[in-house]
């Protein structure tokens, strides 16, 4: 087969350049176009010397403004864009003659609630096209992939999301624990907040020093409430807390749930709940699951796609402590992106994307 063309929104940002890297690499895909609004026709290598010999190509302009009449021509180009864009960037582009040119694979969150009062609630603006949400496929390739292979539009999980969701959903779907109960408490490389000047991001800022943020008000959370909810069956609530760390890149959840006793009283037994993860991620290639007594740790995702997941039940207090760890640039984004590309292609889920996990 042909080689899969792509074009790339906002490849000036962490995660699009990331997709580039990836993509730069993929034996069945190309870039043919990358867009910046930062860096107008400025070879995207000057700004990522790693891309140096490798994505020769200087940016367009992709000024969310003057990219929406644009985007419809470079679709001609492409068989997919991703749009690693700000929220609401997308869904301002979004049109049915887009999207039968091309798929779309969009890294904001313009697309992954099902509830456009609950968006506009959370991020603080007016949704620009409603009408493609229904369709849109949450893009967690473990839990949807018959759907995403089928769709047109991917809205792809975020870095805390991802983590946070599929570290409690087995659980959750077994009944072991009792979703209401479940506060996620998460740390993020600083990678996380964006390539954007900000001052609370600048090295002295950060540096020898960790805080939490949005606290109660984060607006992942009702992300995480509406994946969980499918796997519960019902509607939940959780609490969700972030935090900042002063390391360039991962996600660290830590979650504590109330155990489910059984009838006589009991607690599932670790067995039980080891058992639960292997049914539902004992076949995934990129979720690994911990041996007993082993926490997962973000040098040992670094760079790649995969997730480590660990727990410990606290017989004390009747919780099960949950804990996984991803690296927030790869399947928190980009290579999360690529895996739903090659599913979109019906290619190897892994390829380009099945490199082992960096150390120093």
């Amino acid at each position: 087969m042909s080689k899969i063309r792509a074009g790339i929104v906002g490849a000036t940002g962490y995660a699009g350049a990331e997709i580039a890297r990836l993509l730069s690499n993929h034996p069945d895909a190309e870039i043919v176009w990358v867009g910046s609004r930062s860096f107008t026709e400025t070879p995207l290598s000057s700004i990522y010397g790693n891309l140096f010999h490798f994505v020769d190509l200087s940016c367009i302009d992709d000024d969310t403004e003057l990219l929406k009449d644009k985007l419809l021509e470079l679709a001609d180009d492409v068989d997919v864009i991703f749009t690693a864009t700000p929220q609401g960037a997308c869904a301002s582009m979004m049109s049915e003659a887009l999207l039968e040119k091309a798929k779309v694979i969009d890294l904001s969150a313009d697309f992954r609630l099902k509830d456009v009062s609950v968006y506009e609630q959370w991020y603080k603006i007016t949704h620009k096209a409603p009408s493609f949400i229904k369709e849109a496929v949450y893009g967690l390739c473990e839990l949807n992939r018959e759907q995403i292979k089928n769709a047109r539009l991917i809205a792809n999980p975020g870095c805390y999301t991802t983590c946070s969701i599929l570290t409690a959903y087995p659980l959750v779907k077994a009944g072991l624990i009792d979703p209401d109960t479940l506060i996620v408490s998460a740390l993020s490389g600083v990678s996380g907040a964006g390539r954007g000047a900000k001052t609370a991001n600048l090295y002295c800022e950060v540096n020898e020093s960790a805080k939490a943020y949005g606290v109660a008000t984060h607006r992942h959370t009702p992300e995480i409430e509406e994946q969980l909810g499918y796997a519960a069956g019902h509607p939940i609530t959780i609490s969700f807390t972030p935090h900042l760390v002063p390391m360039n890149r991962g996600i660290l959840a830590t979650e504590y749930a109330s155990l489910v006793r059984k009838a006589d009283g009991s607690l599932p037994a670790d067995e039980e709940i080891r058992a639960a993860y292997e049914e539902a991620y004992g076949k995934e290639y990129f979720i690994r699951l911990m041996p007993s007594g082993v926490c997962p740790e973000t040098r040992f995702v670094e760079g790649s796609n995969f997730l480590d997941i660990g727990f410990k039940t606290d017989k004390r207090t009747g919780r099960v402590i949950l804990m996984g760890a991803l690296d927030n640039l790869m399947k928190g984004a980009a290579s999360q992106a690529v895996q739903n590309m090659n599913l979109l292609f019906g290619l190897p889920e892994g390829e380009g994307i099945s490199m082992i996990p960096m150390m120093p």
